[in-house]
């Protein structure tokens, strides 16, 4: 009996469990005022417990034009929005998955919308650029992304200390093969910018089905209000276990969602259904 106490204790022990938090804003055009907001909803999940942290899609920005994004575009590791990504995770000894930062291209008038996951040493040790990009004519609302943004070619996981996390931004939610491609992974995040219209009809959805196809979490952190654009975003971020089941959710404005990720508990589904070793399908890219 105390042989399977210990091996229980073992199971859940602190390497397997760890808070994460998922932050949402309402993003202005003004970056400075948006880190102020950034920061404080950090430490809130500090504060709360959190060890690692995703930052909403264009948490620095949300322009009154397409273009704004264009012109506080970075460079790698340079940059006042890096700088303050780098700085916040080193102080509050953190890791942070910045949802996507504007950073240079080398396509004119275009930037790449890119996911920067920094550890906690200040470190930025991966970085994802958005592959998929949102295109929507319906009705008054009309998003063309391929006009500023450059599209990604590469998927990315990333190994941490809480597991191996696949990355991916907004309209990406929507091809299940990108997921797929990322092998077995832990935890995916993404952080987005939905609409209301389609974010209401198809995001819970989305989200909790990438949990359950791929047998992990899924921490989506999203902006949630109206912005000085006239845009509206849905919202509603969660985080999902690999059940499907919603943990924490922030349906609307500024805040957080935190919930416990347990490796252990994946480790369990995944040997009671073992789905996916039963692919037969190969992704093909």
């Amino acid at each position: 009996m105390a042989d399977s106490k210990t091996k229980k204790l073992k199971s859940t022990s602190k390497e397997d469990i760890v808070k994460v938090a998922a932050i949402q804003m309402a993003s202005s055009p003004n970056v400075s005022a948006n880190l102020v907001e950034a920061n404080r909803l950090i430490e809130m999940a500090v504060q709360a417990g959190a060890k690692l942290v995703v930052l909403p899609e264009y948490f620095c920005i949300m322009g009154l034009k397409d273009k704004d994004k264009v012109a506080i575009r970075e460079k790698p590791n340079a940059g006042p929005i890096q700088q303050f990504l780098s700085k916040t995770a080193k102080a509050f000894k953190l890791w942070i998955i910045a949802g996507s930062v504007p950073m240079e291209s080398p396509q004119a008038g275009k930037i790449h919308n890119s996911c920067l996951v920094y550890n906690d040493k200040g470190e930025q040790v991966a970085r994802y650029d958005k592959i998929h990009l949102f295109g929507l004519d319906m009705g008054t609302e009309h998003y063309h992304e391929e006009n500023t943004i450059a599209a990604g070619d590469q998927i990315v996981a990333i190994d941490t200390p809480f597991g191996r996390i696949g990355l991916s931004i907004c309209y990406d939610l929507r091809f299940p093969e990108l997921y797929r491609a990322l092998g077995e992974v832990d935890m995916i995040v993404v952080p987005a910018a939905f609409t209301e219209t389609t974010g209401k009809a198809h995001w819970e959805t989305l989200v909790r089905a990438r949990a359950i196809e791929n047998l992990c979490y899924v921490v989506a952190s999203a902006q949630g209000g109206y912005h000085l654009s006239g845009r509206e975003t849905h919202g509603n971020s969660m985080i999902v276990d690999p059940w499907g089941v919603v943990l924490d959710r922030l349906p609307r404005g500024s805040g957080i969602v935190i919930a416990n990720i347990n490796r252990n508990y994946i480790k369990n589904l995944r040997q009671s259904l073992p789905a996916l070793k039963h692919k037969t399908i190969k992704v093909i890219s």
